[in-house]
């Protein structure tokens, strides 16, 4: 089993809740009872050098992406985001330009979100800088969409592209807010997830939730370009699809749907986002697993997502 499923399993098994827990652990946020009209997002992610920004990257970049995380688990639920709370990790020769700049890229991604960072935290880290960002958000109520909800013959659908995050769109990627509310004002969302840890692992989290499976379709992913180059480079070099697959932090969106609204969705996506992907990769099938259909069959996806602690 994957370390990081297996480690959120066992020291989740026992949490303590309250009866506004409407949603706890296992979806993309948490969601709170705030009476008849709307509920209560909740969202916390995390930034480590080295991990997932290197000291030298922009900083700006750096605090775009600290915010866009969160972001994008507020529109994998069709929320709108609300407040932040920024904490901060440095070492004691901190550099204060640096600080900063990573601020102005905070600053400019919530004033674009309509998020208002409302306070925060400033500790020591002794060997690495950290950003860690708790956000909320608010969704009608009984209108969050959920992992568990995936129906058997529904139709998988993703936005944008997939692979070679690390060459930069990772750094400098859209959360998906203004599309997720579409989807869900315009279509029925069976399930919803976005893409963080690679397409492999986030949709085994919704067939697990849903206690379903699913069939991929290696000829219709929308491999990046970017993915495409990187597989040419020499024997070692990981294939298109599998680093479509698998690589982490796509931060686009995957969802199901009724077959039925398939070429509808198809149609109207291209009026209301023109300079955006979005493609049917896929199908919610009974059998349990993942399946790959290539040119060779169809086969188990032994591919996996990214794992914090392989």
């Amino acid at each position: 089993m994957n370390r990081e499923v297996n480690l959120i399993e066992t020291i989740t098994a026992k949490l303590p809740t309250r009866s506004d827990t409407l949603v706890g652990v296992g979806d993309d946020c948490a969601v709170i009872d705030n009476g008849p009209d709307h509920s209560i997002l909740l969202k916390t992610d995390a930034i480590v050098e080295g991990v997932h920004f290197k000291k030298n990257d922009p900083a700006d970049k750096v605090g775009h992406k600290a915010l866009a995380r969160a972001l994008s688990d507020i529109a994998a639920m069709a929320g709108e985001p609300n407040s932040a709370l920024i904490t901060l990790g440095l070492p004691g020769d901190f550099d204060q330009q640096w600080v900063e700049t990573l601020y102005e890229g905070l600053n400019a991604t919530a004033r674009a979100y309509d998020v208002a960072i409302a306070g925060g935290e400033t500790v020591r880290s002794p060997e690495r800088i950290f950003c860690s960002v708790a956000l909320t958000g608010k969704v009608g109520r009984d209108q969050a969409v959920l992992r568990k909800n995936a129906r058997v013959g529904d139709a998988l659908f993703v936005t944008g592209e997939l692979g070679g995050s690390i060459e930069g769109k990772h750094l400098d990627f859209t959360p998906r807010i203004k599309e997720a509310q579409w989807l869900a004002e315009h279509f029925v969302l069976h399930s919803m997830i976005d893409l963080s840890d690679g397409l492999a692992g986030d949709l085994h989290h919704i067939c697990k939730a849903s206690g379903v499976g699913a069939e991929v379709w290696a000829d219709y992913l929308p491999v990046s370009r970017v993915a495409r180059l990187l597989a040419k480079q020499g024997d070692a070099a990981k294939p298109a699809v599998a680093a479509a697959l698998t690589d982490g932090e796509d931060f686009e969106l995957l969802f199901s749907i009724d077959p039925v609204d398939a070429v509808k969705l198809k149609d109207q996506w291209r009026e209301a986002f023109p300079e955006t992907l979005i493609s049917c990769i896929g199908k919610i099938m009974e059998q349990p697993g993942i399946h790959l259909k290539d040119e060779q069959g169809i086969r188990p996806l032994t591919w996996h997502g990214y794992d914090h602690f392989q």
